[in-house]
């Protein structure tokens, strides 16, 4: 499922349906921040605390796709897929425990996709 501005690849569109099944409702957030540098980070649905700057994205294989205000002024033009790859990530993430991690792949808006 995507939208204009954010995508999932099928693999991990697998891994997401798995840990909803496991987890239950969940959300993304992309910081930009100090953990595993700008890796999108995978929570139970509210269990982030979102601040008034963040963004909403879009929607990911029914997950809501947050984005943090700095890292979106840095991003605005940029189409960003979810992907997964093998290696651990961060431990704040869900998929961690499982020796993969999300990682974001982009283009500009209005490049091919």
């Amino acid at each position: 499922m995507s939208d204009e501005r954010v995508a999932i690849t099928p693999e991990a569109a697998a891994l997401v349906r798995s840990l909803r099944q496991e987890h239950g409702p969940l959300m993304f957030h992309q910081s930009g921040g100090c953990c595993d540098g700008s890796a999108p980070m995978c929570f139970r649905e509210g269990e982030l605390q979102l601040g008034e700057r963040d963004v909403l994205l879009g929607e990911i294989e029914g997950c809501r796709f947050w984005i943090g205000g700095a890292q979106y002024e840095r991003w605005k033009h940029t189409h960003v897929t979810v992907d997964v790859v093998p290696g651990r990530g961060a431990g704040f993430s869900l998929e961690a425990p499982r020796g993969v991690r999300f990682l974001i792949r982009s283009r500009l808006l209005g490049e091919g996709g």
